[in-house]
């Protein structure tokens, strides 16, 4: 009998970079496993844990506060970069979500201080002075292995403008919301297997195709998940693009 696939995650820094619910989707990571009869172990990694690189297919950040982003940015130079970049290389997957999106990139700038990011992708952040972008958020983007374009729905509350190097390509197109600086019309970014959007929500449980697409580019699978019955999901989906106005 074949063995069944594991989902190996490891969890960046979830005691301080957790807000908006970010948590929830590791849950909805771990339930679809679940439902599909796959394995999955979850690893945390906080302030002065080594990571292997080898270790997890797919690694995940979520948002915090300036000061838990700042105490992060540290060690995540200092003791994760190397790992991340390795992890990365040979197709693991990244997800990170608004201040972990943020330190994906090469430096977030506050009013007194840069912070440092991994230079994982060409980015950078500058805290604005004006307005927070805050609201339901809408994007339409397009996946390997995904039939056309689809609808990510989530919401956004983030003072940091986030412009991303000519090389680079943004995760979507903006619908409804702000996304990465509020008049580009971009949102988040992608490179490969590395995933970071401003979008909580949280993101995978109100978007639960886009869960099945993340386990699966994490896990190297060359054929889509088994579908399941995603009514509530869909119904969850819905609402959020109600919200944003999709």
């Amino acid at each position: 009998m074949a063995e069944r696939p594991v989902l190996r995650v490891c969890a960046l820094y979830p005691d301080l970079m957790n807000i908006y619910a970010d948590r929830g989707n590791l849950l909805m990571l771990e339930q679809r496993c679940a439902w599909r009869g796959l394995g999955f172990e979850l690893t945390g990694a906080g302030i002065g844990d080594a990571v292997d690189p080898d270790a997890h297919d797919l690694f995940y950040i979520g948002g915090g506060q300036d000061r838990d982003q700042i105490l992060c940015a540290e060690d995540l130079v200092t003791h994760k970069s190397a790992a991340l970049h390795a992890a990365a290389a040979r197709g693991a997957a990244i997800l990170a979500v608004c201040g972990g999106y943020q330190l994906l990139g090469r430096s977030y700038e506050l009013a007194d201080r840069t912070i440092p990011g991994i230079g994982l992708v060409d980015l950078e952040t500058v805290r604005h002075d004006g307005p927070r972008l805050i609201g339901n958020v809408a994007i339409e983007l397009e996946l390997p292995g995904i039939d056309g374009p689809r609808v990510l729905a989530g919401f956004e509350n983030h003072a940091g403008r986030t412009r991303l190097g000519a090389g680079e390509q943004p995760l979507g197109r903006v619908l409804r919301g702000h996304g990465n600086t509020g008049r580009s019309g971009a949102e988040g970014v992608r490179r490969g297997n590395v995933i970071g959007t401003y979008m909580h929500g949280p993101l995978l449980p109100k978007n639960a195709w886009f869960a099945d697409w993340l386990t699966a580019a994490a896990l190297g699978l060359e054929t889509p998940l088994a579908p399941l019955d995603d009514a509530f999901e869909e119904a969850a989906h819905r609402s959020a693009r109600r919200a944003a106005g999709v």
